[in-house]
């Protein structure tokens, strides 16, 4: 079965040992990030440094300045890796151990963007904008999404893409300093904590003959009982409806589903416009179309006449992982089962040939590696195993 491990540039430029131990892990394939947000990374066994703090979300090559000029949205550029092409010096080296590169796209995950442009944020029922999260819905967010798309993607090298937080982005986020765990959201509380009240939102709900700002009422008051303490809102759509009432759910879902598929549509179309006939498009995914985030919630069957296949999040037991690929099952493309592999982030690498197994039995056809720059050396010789068992 083929698989893929997840790295960082960072990961490999300056270690000269690293492209041979990915290879020696038993994967074919390496998912290396070109475009990614903000994040404080180990890096476990690299000669020159232990940690790297990627201060903002950043493309990890040299733009190209006659793409994006005279465009007030534009990707920032990385200063925390020794490199003037971080992702082409990575990809070589890894390509020189025999190894594919996919390119790794994060999309609409991107806190200086909003914060330098705060408009372009999701605004919640409550009046509160997510830096952290460009709206989708505005024409300049997308213009910037597909056109960075278009740049990252197909970089020199690379045979594939794969594309996370291609659609909508929300609440839930990764923030230094969390503290919003006081209050116990479930998914269903969590969609209508998402839903975006910016002026675009607003008008596309309102030609989807919807009073917005009633809308936001009916969200705040949804939420009450979950502010007061009560019981936790729940999980899945079924919860969504009871906390919102059937038909406005449904009423958003229709514009918010509308939208994101619009954006992916754009999006694939300019990959591939720039890149290689064979060039493969994947997703990261969710077969619940109200989902937000680095997964972005799709319908199986829509999102297969789009891209070549998706990636979707299998860590976790059984029955979430048969809720995931069910969806997927006996179509035609690639369905990728994505596994945390490193304890520390609450993967199970030791268990990892079995789940794996039970992905395939499912439906899953290749397998995603979270994340091979990450995991300590005990983490890896557990992968090393599982593969070598599984056949690679």
């Amino acid at each position: 079965m083929r698989a893929s491990a997840f790295l960082y540039p960072w990961d490999v430029v300056g270690d000269p040992d690293a492209a041979a131990r990915i290879a020696e892990l038993g994967v074919q394939q390496v998912t290396l990030a070109s475009a990614y947000h903000s994040t404080r990374a180990l890096t476990p066994r690299h000669p020159d440094h232990r940690i790297v703090t990627a201060e903002h979300a950043a493309v990890l090559y040299p733009p190209d300045p006659a793409r994006w000029a005279g465009r007030a949205l534009r990707p920032y550029t990385s200063s925390w890796v020794a490199s003037r092409d971080a992702y082409a010096e990575a990809a070589e080296a890894l390509a020189g151990a025999g190894l594919d590169v996919h390119s790794w796209v994060v999309l609409a995950h991107n806190s200086r963007l909003g914060a330098e442009h705060p408009d372009t944020s999701v605004v919640n029922a409550y009046g509160d904008r997510y830096p952290w999260a460009p709206c989708v819905a505005r024409p300049e967010v997308r213009a910037y999404l597909v056109e960075l798309a278009a740049e990252a993607a197909p970089r020199a090298g690379a045979l594939g893409t794969e594309l996370e937080s291609c659609g909508w982005y929300g609440f839930a986020h990764l923030h230094a300093h969390d503290k919003v765990a006081g209050v116990g959201l479930g998914d269903a509380a969590q969609y209508l904590m998402s839903l975006c009240f910016c002026s675009v939102c607003r008008d596309g709900y309102g030609a989807a003959g919807l009073d917005a700002e009633e809308s936001a009422r009916a969200v705040r008051r949804a939420l009450e009982p979950v502010w007061a303490g009560g019981a936790d809102a729940g999980t899945g759509w079924d919860a969504v409806e009871k906390l919102l009432g059937a038909d406005l759910a449904a009423a958003t879902l229709a514009f918010r589903t509308e939208v994101a598929r619009g954006l992916q549509e754009s999006v694939v179309a300019a990959v591939r416009a720039a890149a290689a006939p064979d060039f493969q498009v994947l997703l990261h995914a969710d077969p619940a179309p109200y989902r937000c985030g680095a997964n972005a919630g799709v319908d199986a069957g829509h999102i297969l006449s789009v891209a070549d296949g998706v990636v979707l999040p299998c860590t976790g037991g059984d029955a979430a992982r048969a809720a995931v690929i069910g969806p997927f099952a006996g179509r035609e493309g690639v369905v990728a089962a994505n596994f945390t592999v490193v304890r520390g982030m609450g993967g199970s690498p030791d268990t990892l040939e079995r789940d794996a197994a039970h992905a395939v039995s499912l439906g899953a056809n290749q397998l995603r590696l979270y994340h091979a720059g990450l995991a300590p050396d005990s983490d890896l010789a557990a992968v090393r195993a599982a593969l070598s068992h599984l056949g690679g």
